[in-house]
């Protein structure tokens, strides 16, 4: 598998690839058998990683958080609701009535790679990079787009090209 640090730089010389490939599983994929699929690679290569030593999702991604991880996480801290979110969230672009982290990294990365609220991590970061959930043939955009920043994603469709034997044509 592709190292943490190496991702992005490989993962952009397949960029147009995989974008062609989504098109190519949106057209010929059966969105039941490319669900199994997906959680049998996720199953298998997840098994032998250590997202802990990766973390370029927590470098890379601002998550939105609920009102039961706001809750959850001001208590943790010890912090008003208020208090964390005018230290750590703003308003999320995409939903009004949402708030994201507003540092990247995620503040609550450690230097160790450690997440620091671990036992109560939100909802998001828990299902990253969802690849294990149902109707992945929906989402391809945004598992394209993960496979930019994640190893275990970026194999998962090389490992699915395979499988459809998917040939591309530059």
């Amino acid at each position: 598998m592709i190292s943490p640090s190496e991702i992005n730089t490989i993962a952009a010389k397949y960029e147009e690839e995989n974008y062609d490939f989504r098109r190519f599983l949106k057209e010929r994929a059966n969105s039941k058998t490319l669900d199994a699929q997906f959680l049998k690679l996720h199953n298998e290569l997840f098994a032998d990683h250590d997202c802990c030593k990766c973390n370029n999702c927590c470098r890379s991604y601002s998550i939105v958080l609920d009102n039961k991880d706001i809750e959850r996480i001001s208590q943790h801290l010890g912090q008003t609701k208020d208090e964390f979110m005018r230290e750590h969230l703003e308003k999320s672009e995409y939903d009004p009535d949402s708030y994201k982290i507003n540092k990247q990294p995620c503040t609550f990365l450690c230097a160790d790679g450690k997440c620091s609220i671990n036992e109560i991590k939100p909802a998001a970061c828990k299902g990253f990079p969802y690849t294990d959930h149902r109707d992945r043939l929906a989402s391809m955009l945004g598992v394209v787009s993960f496979a930019e920043e994640c190893p275990v994603v970026f194999e998962i469709l090389q490992r699915l090209k395979k499988i459809y034997r998917f040939r591309y044509r530059s």
